[in-house]
């Protein structure tokens, strides 16, 4: 918290300071510190209550009423961390120190729960023509076509804003203008918007060919535009960092029942029989995650599918891995998909 120094007490203070600082900070706790600002307690409103239930005089100091054994995390601690933490001992601010305890800064629960600021960029591919979506989409690229009161592009804006990611490259060819004139450059979503248009489409990786060079050196979020999905960008980051993938495919499991007996020969001899067997697989969402060495090796105007280029990389050496989503997903490829989509979203999205 950038206002924190606002909490802080010295020793000697009285019960009446504290209470003045208690309404003066808004932060609900105050962070009783020796000259070295070595925490040495804290008070809340439920503190001072009690205290004087028990006959306290507004003129004690506070040592007499503060929490001598506060709990406090280390600057190390990640946000989660301090998160589960508070909620876990019903806290509404926890203080921040170092190894020697002296206060660095204080986590409020309301901070805690916003999302962490990412400066990875978010590529959004929304050129399709859509044209199983007919006649829905003779004159709406399928991103732009409402679910619920919203444009399907917009949901997936919402849900990288709701992680943290703020900085959107959206590449189009199909009508263009209804993306951008909806858009803008972002401002209204707190976001930062920009296009590269393909005036023929390049494949579903082509179009990382025309990204500014000044996307910088953090790895890139990339996925299709039709898509509607709760799945949790931050862990797909966090997971494709510590297993260090130079790029990583967000995948589904998904199984196919045969409802017969299914034969296998060897030489037209019967080498093995299962009764109605269950094939299981994983499947591409269609979401990634690139590394700024992958995006640079696409040429400009260069046509590439995506698949083809990653396993390019894949026999050069690159580590391509995955991740395994069990978070909702739906591919919005044809009408029963967009149908789906309209049922869904008073469900799954209801805190847009």
């Amino acid at each position: 918290m950038k206002n924190w120094q606002s909490t802080l007490l010295e020793r000697h203070a009285t019960i009446r300071d504290a209470m003045r600082l208690l309404d003066k900070s808004s932060l609900r706790i105050v962070l009783v510190c020796d000259e070295n600002l070595k925490l040495l307690g804290t008070i809340t409103d439920g503190d001072i209550r009690r205290a004087l239930l028990a006959d306290a005089n507004m003129q004690d100091i506070v040592q007499k009423v503060m929490n001598s054994r506060p709990l406090s995390v280390k600057a190390s601690a990640s946000r989660e961390e301090r998160l589960s933490l508070m909620q876990k001992e019903d806290l509404t601010a926890i203080p921040i120190v170092d190894d020697e305890n002296r206060v660095l800064g204080l986590e409020t629960l309301h901070q805690a729960m916003q999302p962490e600021p990412r400066a990875n960029p978010v590529f959004i591919m929304a050129g399709g023509f859509g044209t199983r979506l007919a006649p829905l989409t003779d004159h709406c690229p399928k991103p732009m076509l409402r679910i619920g009161d919203k444009p399907m592009l917009e949901h997936l804006i919402l849900q990288f804003k709701k992680s943290g990611f703020s900085r959107f490259f959206i590449s189009t060819h199909y009508m263009p203008h209804v993306i951008q004139e909806y858009f803008g450059d972002g401002h209204h979503w707190g976001a930062q918007i920009s296009y590269v248009h393909e005036d023929t489409p390049l494949g579903t990786g082509g179009a990382l060919g025309l990204l500014p060079k000044d996307c910088g050196d953090l790895p890139l979020l990339m996925m299709n535009g039709d898509v509607l999905t709760k799945l949790n960008y931050t862990q797909l980051l966090k997971h494709h960092e510590r297993n260090k993938f130079d790029a990583t495919i967000c995948v589904r499991e998904d199984e196919h029942r045969v409802p017969f007996g299914v034969i296998e020969t060897e030489d037209q001899l019967v080498a093995n029989m299962i009764e109605k067997p269950t094939y299981r697989y994983k499947i591409n969402t269609g979401i990634y995650v690139l590394d700024s060495e992958i995006v640079a090796s696409v040429a400009p105007r260069q046509r590439i599918d995506l698949p083809t280029l990653l396993e390019q990389h894949r026999l050069a050496g690159k580590r391509v891995g995955t991740y395994t989503s069990y978070d909702y997903w739906l591919d919005i490829g044809q009408m029963k998909d967009y149908q789906k989509a309209q049922r869904d979203i008073e469900v799954y999205f209801k805190s847009h």
